[in-house]
């Protein structure tokens, strides 16, 4: 005798109501996105026809800002920006799509960065180094690309320093990631874990939690954490450190979450393109502006280099400092600064300041984040 299947769940009229009155919402809300779309191709047409940028990430602000002043809620105002910024980032890509960089494979914190700031609808071009996002960028394969420079807890990216000192291309933006580090392995345990594979900042940021829990482990660094996860999917003696969507992407467990030694463990991403794709943005009232130098070796150097900031009322929020590898004990110093170029106090204090430099480099003035 079969078993006597239970009965089916009776439908509460009044959830079928709702359901049926989101059903039309939808329906509405498609039909109101398409008609923004095609509005945004005749804009894109006029910009073609203009030659002026197609992205303007002072444009989405404004918007989002806008949007966010007008919302009446329950939806919160970083939810309602999140959406936003994604319908801003499809329509662009009717205009124009937008090449952007980003250290690879899928699944790094480089390509979450990236996607921050462009939306989803970019076209995201995986490198296997920053020096490569670099060189992309800069030879016109991509518009723009984004790159790491600087973690809470570990420093300064060095080789992203490095490669501004050089390169043609601008930091025109930035974002500021909360980093969650998870570590991802074929099987659903510690045991047996020989290597434990990621970035180099990722094996320092996690170094207190790896002494504790995988002691005996090596630790490999490679090229990025969602390259580790890739390796740890072939191979069930490794593990990775990586993020959640790095588990998703490879197939991996997620043995241990939240493993970095710092809770607020944040990273700077810096986007950077040429000045012919973008020129700085103008100013917001909370800017930076990144510049490097170089200063004669000889005493009370580094004193004088300062003086014009004090004395125009200029805030120094960052200084690092990197050889110059001519074999003279020579540095580069590589500055942070509140404000703007086109503020009449910084530009004076940079007037100033260059003249005092053997050699004096802009990087990029930008929106600060985070």
């Amino acid at each position: 005798m079969a078993e006597d299947k239970p009965p089916a769940p009776v439908a509460n009229p009044a959830l079928l109501a709702l359901r049926d009155q989101i059903d039309a919402l939808d329906g509405q809300l498609l039909r109101l996105l398409n008609e923004r779309a095609h509005v945004a191709e005749q804009v894109g047409e006029l910009k073609r026809r203009d030659g002026t940028p197609f992205f303007r990430p002072d444009r989405v602000a404004q918007v989002i800002h806008k949007i966010q002043a007008a919302n009446p809620g329950p939806l919160k105002n970083e939810h309602v920006a999140a959406i936003w910024r994604e319908i801003m980032s499809a329509c662009l890509a009717l205009e124009s799509p937008q090449r952007v960089a980003v250290l690879g494979p899928m699944g790094t914190f480089c390509e979450q960065a990236a996607i921050e700031y462009f939306g989803g609808a970019a076209d995201l071009i995986y490198c296997s180094s920053f020096d490569d996002v670099f060189h992309a960028t800069a030879s016109g394969s991509a518009q723009y690309g984004v790159v790491g420079v600087e973690n809470m807890t570990e420093g300064v990216v060095t080789r992203s320093l490095d490669l501004f000192l050089h390169t043609p291309t601008h930091v025109v933006g930035e974002v500021s990631l909360l980093i969650r580090h998870n570590l991802l392995r074929k099987e659903s345990s510690l045991n047996g874990i020989k290597a434990v594979l990621a970035h180099p900042q990722a094996l320092a940021q996690c170094q207190n939690w790896l002494s504790k829990h995988l002691p005996d482990a090596e630790r490999r660094a490679v090229s990025s954490n969602a390259e580790g996860a890739r390796l740890a999917a072939e191979n069930p003696d490794f593990c990775a450190i990586a993020s959640e969507r790095a588990a998703t992407l490879f197939g991996l467990h997620i043995v241990a979450h939240a493993i970095q030694d710092e809770a607020y463990n944040r990273t700077r991403f810096a986007v950077i393109t040429l000045p012919q794709t973008m020129a700085t943005p103008p100013a917001t009232g909370r800017d930076c502006t990144s510049l490097v130098v170089s200063v004669t070796n000889k005493p009370g150097a580094m004193h004088d280099m300062l003086v014009p900031l004090k004395k125009h009322g200029v805030s120094m929020t960052r200084l690092e400092s990197r050889p110059a590898r001519t074999g003279q004990w020579e540095y580069y110093f590589y500055i942070d600064l509140d404000g703007h170029p086109s503020e009449p106090n910084v530009a004076a204090a940079l007037e100033e300041l260059r003249a005092l430099c053997a050699f004096y480099k802009v990087i990029g003035a930008y929106p600060r984040k985070g």
